[in-house]
């Protein structure tokens, strides 16, 4: 369905959960794709007897970010598609987290992404244009009580996509994002707790099941296609099967079984 040979990717956090699904996606489409991270992840995404190419860095450093990029236009002469998707936050009370942590939690999800569409912008202008897809999260759009502060960052950067959309627009640079809802990765037991916390919240959900990374990959791989996407930018592409139901909703169920 999507053929991106010969195109140049680069994906931030390419090397576990999302990212390393949305990195395996590109390269099945033919995409040459480089993933960043603090660490090498053994082993590296690949397909089709092809894998990513890695490079150590820290996106929360412009200079390091900078760095890729350069390194990325040296060994293959553009870069088609940027792929902000490194982010995350510990949980956290907000009454409790310190002012160290919040500055980190809103450079990783906020300012990193921003500098970095900023660099691949620079890159994208005078090739004609390309496409930056930053990855968002349902936190962004709702409360985020246990991380404040990553919401915060979140709901900025779906309003920085829509900012960047419209000033780069005439370039032929397409910003967009995806927002994702809960996502089943080799994370989800410790985060969701466990197992069982997993079954009780799929059972919630309105298609019975979490997202896992191949469904944000299929959106990253449609709204990076210059034909299928060619008139999308600025968008908020919701991918979370239908939200989360209210949870008193499931409440009152419950208040009512019990009244029987």
């Amino acid at each position: 369905m999507f053929d991106f040979s010969g195109k140049i990717v680069i994906v931030t956090g390419g090397g576990k959960g999302v990212g390393y699904g949305i990195s395996e996606a590109f390269l099945a489409a033919g995409a040459e794709v480089f993933i960043c991270g603090r660490r090498q992840p053994q082993p590296l995404p690949q397909a089709n007897g092809r894998s990513a190419i890695f490079f150590a860095v820290d996106v929360r450093e412009p200079d390091a970010t900078q760095g890729l990029i350069d390194a990325v236009l040296q060994h293959s002469g553009r870069l088609d598609v940027l792929i902000n998707n490194a982010g995350g936050s510990p949980p956290v009370d907000a009454a409790s987290a310190s002012p160290k942590l919040t500055e980190a939690v809103i450079r990783l999800n906020l300012i990193a992404p921003l500098i970095c569409a900023q660099q691949a912008y620079h890159a994208m202008q005078p090739q004609g244009g390309g496409s930056i897809i930053n990855i968002a999260s349902v936190s962004g759009q709702r409360p985020s009580p246990g991380t404040t502060a990553y919401g915060a960052a979140k709901a900025g950067l779906i309003n920085a996509t829509r900012s960047l959309a419209q000033e780069w627009g005439s370039h032929n640079v397409r910003v967009n994002a995806i927002i994702a809802g809960l996502i089943k990765t080799e994370a989800a037991n410790d985060h969701y707790g466990g197992s069982a916390g997993i079954k009780l919240i799929e059972e919630s959900l309105p298609m019975q099941r979490m997202a896992v990374p191949a469904d944000i990959a299929n959106a990253c791989l449609f709204l990076a296609d210059n034909t299928k996407a060619a008139y999308i930018s600025g968008a908020a592409l919701e991918v979370y099967g239908g939200g989360e139901p209210p949870s008193f909703l499931q409440l009152a169920r419950q208040a009512h079984a019990l009244g029987q």
